[in-house]
């Protein structure tokens, strides 16, 4: 059981414990860092021993005047002490980081004009908006949210591979009945990279207070089986429906305790407040750069040298005001919400083998997550070959579940080309009972299983 935990951790959560990647640019500064220690440090010797040799030299001085040579010697090795602390990694530091963060100190932010009685003013626009209802045949509505920066991908290759990630997202929400809205603008400078997400979902809360889940998932993020439904029944006491690990998170307060890469938030009160608190650490700057220290100071295996992101920051804020918001918080693990790529997708055809479509787990893994791999950047932290031809059977696995509907299927989980499984015929609503992609696995034509 505890193997099968840990499995599901590394699955979940990034592999070696890596979740997010580090500018290149941080390492760099702090070899020039250490590069600077060493000289400060000969720099001190060199001061230390010319005072001495002074002494000794000058015979006739006096103990009292060699104390007070020493003591000025002493003040001027602190004083520079004082000054290579200042400049140096935190990790090199004996003294502790500051344990709490107070953003008004640097800057003053707000994601908009504050909010404080959405969850009255929501319910009269439904009652006054009846064509607009909330929930439609019972379910609930939801708008799944994703997007990818205004600009051209660096490596050309990953705007095909952005359009290969819409397509996915687009089948799923039309099979299941979900809105979706793909953005490419940046609603907020201040918070740009991994912060963007936040002020996108809040103007879509507040301009379609018909909507009553927002579904938050990364570009690099695919759904893996197109089957499976989030079972949102399970949540009517929560607000806040992520991927993570209570122990984790409250327990070892580990920054990979949970996944901002795939996460539903109600529209509520409760998550505009959750929102504006959240975003304080988020604005680019000497802000992020400040809570960055304090993240990598609280959060067991965060890098040092590495400037805020929205994922720390909440587990910080949930942790530091546990009281206030673990409530209405779920911590999802009994499917992938999040699934890390490099421990599923070498699987797939054994998945297919043995699984059909539809459970969401590692068997069928609803949400295969390419934490690392930077298709549409420059670097990224896995061979960019080995990202794209996973992203290609990842793709692919998916598309079958689709194409199925049609009789075709792919070549191979790495081939665009397709082939003819099936037959037409004169009745193709009865194929589409019999091969729906609810009730068969898509590479199959064998009977039904008992």
């Amino acid at each position: 059981m505890g193997q099968e935990i840990d499995q599901k951790r590394a699955a979940g959560d990034g592999g070696p414990r890596r979740g997010l990647i580090i500018p290149r640019g941080q390492q760099l500064r702090k070899t020039l860092n250490n590069i600077k220690v060493t000289i400060l440090c000969g720099f001190i010797t060199i001061v230390v021993l010319r005072g001495y040799i002074g002494i000794n030299l000058g015979g006739g001085s006096s103990s009292a005047e060699t104390d007070a040579v020493r003591q000025n010697l002493l003040e001027e090795t602190n004083r520079l002490l004082a000054h290579l602390r200042s400049d140096t990694d935190p990790d090199d530091l004996d003294d502790p980081l500051p344990d709490t963060y107070n953003s008004s100190t640097y800057h003053t932010y707000t994601l908009g004009a504050k909010v404080t009685t959405w969850d009255t003013d929501r319910s009269t626009w439904l009652q006054q908006n009846p064509s607009f209802p909330s929930h439609i045949q019972g379910k609930p509505r939801i708008l799944l949210v994703t997007g990818s920066p205004p600009k051209p991908c660096d490596n050309p290759i990953g705007d095909h591979y952005l359009l290969k990630s819409i397509k996915n997202k687009i089948d799923y929400c039309r099979l299941h009945g979900i809105e979706i809205l793909y953005n490419m603008v940046h609603l907020d400078n201040e918070l740009n990279g991994y912060w963007s997400k936040l002020p996108v979902i809040r103007n879509l809360m507040l301009s379609h207070p018909e909507v009553e889940w927002i579904w938050w998932m990364d570009s690099d993020a695919l759904f893996t089986d197109m089957s499976f439904e989030i079972p949102i029944g399970k949540y009517a006491g929560s607000n806040l429906v992520v991927h993570g690990y209570p122990d984790l998170l409250y327990d070892k307060k580990d920054w990979i305790a949970l996944s901002t890469g795939n996460f539903l938030l109600r529209n509520c009160q409760w998550s505009l407040d959750l929102l504006d608190a959240w975003a304080l650490m988020g604005p680019k700057g000497p802000v992020r750069e400040e809570a960055g220290k304090v993240l990598t100071a609280n959060l067991k295996g965060r890098p040092a040298d590495f400037e805020a992101d929205d994922q720390s920051a909440l587990i910080y804020l949930l942790v530091s005001k546990r009281g206030e918001w673990e409530d209405k918080v779920f911590l999802e693990n009994s499917y992938y919400l999040h699934g890390f790529w490099g421990e599923l997708v070498d699987g797939y055809e054994e998945m297919i083998d043995k699984y059909d479509p539809g459970l969401g787990d590692k068997r069928r893994p609803f949400v295969t997550h390419f934490v690392g791999c930077k298709s549409c950047g420059s670097f990224g932290d896995y061979p960019v070959k080995r990202c794209l031809s996973s992203i290609e059977r990842a793709y692919n696995f998916a598309d079958n579940q689709v194409l199925n509907l049609y009789g075709f299927r792919h070549r191979g989980l790495l081939s665009p080309k397709i082939k003819r499984f099936r037959n037409e015929t004169v009745n193709p609503l009865e194929l589409v009972d019999q091969f729906g992609i609810r009730q068969r696995s898509v590479h199959e034509t064998r009977k039904p299983r008992s």
